[in-house]
């Protein structure tokens, strides 16, 4: 599939920088691996907010709680891991 791609001189430099550097071949696969991370960070940011949405759901259906009592929580939950260490131990 050959599609042409039209950069800034900017950066048309860097990414003949790149290459000139030897961290890619072409041009072309430094325009790739550029969308390769501009899908990942979509992916990251898809299933940031599906967690959010999550979150939001979870937060309407169960209430919410203090940060004392979130980090009372979490104390137990460590204190609980460490004496299960300790029985292994």
């Amino acid at each position: 599939m050959g599609t042409n791609v039209h950069l800034t001189p900017a950066l048309e430099r860097f990414a003949r920088e790149c290459v000139a550097e030897g961290r890619y071949n072409n041009v072309s696969e430094v325009v790739r691996d550029g969308l390769r991370m501009l899908q990942d960070a979509a992916e990251r940011k898809r299933n940031f907010m599906k967690m959010v949405r999550e979150v939001q759901a979870d937060v309407a259906k169960r209430g919410t709680v203090s940060i004392d009592e979130a980090l009372a929580e979490f104390d137990r939950i460590i204190d609980e891991a460490e004496q299960a260490a300790e029985r292994k131990a």
